[in-house]
């Protein structure tokens, strides 16, 4: 199939608004089974509104004048967002368990690989040739994802049994779920847990248990909601924040100096070309793991606990190996 043939034929479509059958098929010489194909593949793989106009006899397009004139065809002009967007929703769709979404999720599915085509590649090599790395998801059990997404959407309460891994012990909760987030491949709830009478941020597949329960479900300001946990670093938030001050060193600067480790962040080089990076943080569990990820290219500046923290975990691995 002809990516050029498929961009002209849309094209005719615009200039001439009303196209017979016979004039594709002269001027393409093409064959009625390709045109058939070709004009399957527009509307159902590339969403072009191609109608037959009984009247008028010949195919066009079900849009105004207007509209008509501003239709284009994906095509693989993608920049680096949006390839990883499709990417990852194929990927998304494709890991799906079979269930009730799954007749309706299939056209979507359907019209990406459409968007992935090209005249010299099908959606099959881009993602081949593309790929999107996952690491470190915990996987959710199906069932338990819909009742809480079901819950969420529906402003119900959900009834949990909470595993802490810390403690390795389970607690039942009840819970007004507030909203889900994907983060670093895994699925986090933020809820109003009303056992400890506040927000919580759980990680989806430690809630072994869930129950929808008929009770209206407390809702929060998004704005309480960001304050509380969307303003520390990372998953873990909190309204009481520090300032971490952390400096790479030259080399390293050449990495982190491009990155985003907070929204907030500031970061300037040093006269030797070492680069400082302040940002607020509430909780330094995940920030910890971050820092240790550097090794020697990084060292904490303040605040002194932050530092302490770090130092006595690196003191601890290095025992392991003497």
């Amino acid at each position: 199939m002809s990516q050029e043939r498929l961009q002209k034929m849309v094209q005719l479509l615009k200039t001439h608004r009303v196209v017979p059958r016979q004039t594709f098929l002269d001027r393409f010489e093409i064959s009625p089974a390709t045109f058939k194909r070709d004009l399957e593949y527009l509307r159902d793989r590339l969403g072009a509104p191609i109608v037959w106009d009984r009247e008028r006899r010949g195919y066009r397009f079900d849009l105004s004048d207007t509209e008509a004139e501003m239709f284009e065809m994906p095509g693989l002009w993608f920049n680096s967002r949006e390839m990883h967007a499709l990417l990852t929703m194929h990927q998304l769709i494709d890991a799906l368990q079979p269930s009730l979404l799954t007749p309706h999720i299939e056209p979507l599915k359907a019209r990406i690989e459409g968007l992935l085509e090209g005249e010299a590649h099908t959606s099959d090599e881009v993602r081949k040739r593309i790929r999107i790395l996952h690491m470190n998801a915990r996987p959710v059990e199906p069932e338990h994802f819909e009742v809480i997404s079901s819950a969420l959407l529906a402003g119900k309460r959900l009834q949990v049994v909470h595993y802490n891994r810390k403690r390795d012990q389970e607690t039942g909760r009840e819970l007004s779920p507030q909203r889900l987030i994907f983060y670093r491949d895994n699925w986090y709830l933020d809820a109003w847990c009303h056992l400890r009478k506040g927000l919580r941020s759980f990680s989806v597949e430690t809630l072994r248990k869930a129950v929808p329960l008929d009770k209206k479900a407390r809702q929060v300001a998004e704005k309480t909601l960001n304050r509380t946990l969307a303003s520390g670093y990372g998953i873990f938030g909190g309204r009481d924040t520090q300032t971490a001050r952390l400096r790479f060193t030259p080399e390293r600067a050449r990495w982190v100096a491009t990155e985003t480790w907070h929204p907030r962040q500031k970061g300037w080089f040093d006269d030797d070309g070492s680069y400082v990076l302040e940002f607020p943080y509430s909780d330094d569990r995940e920030l910890i793991m971050d820092i240790l990820k550097q090794g020697p290219a990084v060292e904490v500046i303040s605040p002194a606990p932050l530092r302490k923290r770090v130092q006595a975990q690196a003191g601890a691995i290095l025992r392991h190996y003497r």
